[in-house]
């Protein structure tokens, strides 16, 4: 089923609910939305660290433990 139809069917259903009914299948998908984003925001952050080479000390732990000494 492609998109436009589960949109298309899903306003047919919503339509046939109470308000309340209607509004608690919004609130659901809102939830699920921003859901996704925080995913989606988390796993750019995360590619973005792993590509940057501002972390590069961190592989180093003979320097870190040679230096203490």
């Amino acid at each position: 089923m492609t998109k436009q139809a589960i949109i298309e069917q899903t306003i047919e259903a919503i339509n046939q609910l109470p308000n309340d009914k209607a509004e608690e299948i919004y609130e659901f998908a809102d939830y699920v939305r921003k859901r996704y984003e925080e995913y989606q925001l988390t796993s750019e952050i995360q590619s973005l660290i792993a590509d940057s080479s501002s972390f590069n000390f961190l592989n180093k732990e003979d320097d870190l433990t040679h230096s203490q000494i």
